[in-house]
């Protein structure tokens, strides 16, 4: 079930049988000469969409800039500050956790979106502790990737050259996805060097095509389709164990 396309008040029927929700997050970022510029959103997107049709779940819109500044020097990447990024969570949680949903998952598609995520998690938190009362809400973060099955397919798909951004995983997906979309390019060298992040313009200067140990040829529309399915398959096992949790007494 997708909120967007939903009304007020079948989200309000869908909250009497459940109070869990799906938010995809991710970013709006350089990928490389062939990656699109949505990939980290759209990879959290297309999993999200994909499992809602064989599993009674909600997914939220997508929130799509997130913390990118390490990009700036790529044309077409979009980011918000480390803070604006937290206050902008906080926003969408007290919004959901106002009408009943009590545990809202964020199935995350950027790596640096990680560490702004968790301490939006501890603003909120932080809210209810302060006041010494329940915070009425339960929050996770899921990175696709980690979902059950995906990284290990991953590793067997792609065991040299997958590295850690503009990655042929990612691509992948957006290929299945997409196949209107696929670019091709040729690298050199074939498997981009790695290094430490920093701000923009030090990484423009590391990683002029703006890759990361990758190898994004090895991408197919064939192997992204593998990875959705298994992906999606481990985001409803995801959701279902959250939903199960209890809050102790």
């Amino acid at each position: 079930m997708l909120l967007h396309a939903s009304t007020w008040i079948e989200i309000d029927q869908f909250l009497q049988r459940s109070r869990t929700v799906v938010v995809p997050i991710g970013s709006n970022e350089q990928h490389g000469p062939t990656g699109l510029l949505g990939t980290d959103w759209m990879c959290p997107q297309i999993i999200a969409h994909e499992a809602q049709k064989n599993a009674d779940i909600l997914i939220a819109p997508t929130f799509n800039i997130g913390m990118a500044q390490h990009h700036l020097g790529f044309p077409g990447t979009i980011s918000l500050r480390p803070s604006t990024f937290i206050a902008a969570i906080g926003d969408w949680v007290r919004s959901l956790a106002g009408h009943g949903f009590e545990k809202i998952l964020f199935l995350n598609g950027h790596g640096g979106n990680i560490a702004s995520i968790e301490a939006a998690f501890s603003e909120l938190y932080a809210e209810a502790s302060f006041a010494r009362r329940p915070a009425g809400f339960a929050l996770k973060l899921c990175n696709w990737w980690d979902l059950e099955g995906v990284g290990e397919l991953a590793q067997q798909q792609f065991p040299v050259g997958h590295g850690s951004h503009a990655t042929p995983s990612e691509i992948a997906v957006t290929q299945w996805a997409y196949p209107e979309s696929i670019k091709t390019a040729d690298y050199s060298p074939q498997i981009a060097p790695t290094g430490p992040i920093r701000e923009a313009l030090d990484f423009r200067a590391r990683f002029a095509d703006g890759r990361m140990g990758s190898d994004p040829s090895l991408a197919t529309p064939e192997k992204g389709g593998e990875l959705v399915r298994v992906a999606a398959q481990g985001l409803v096992q995801a959701v279902a164990a959250f939903s199960r949790e209890v809050r102790p007494q």
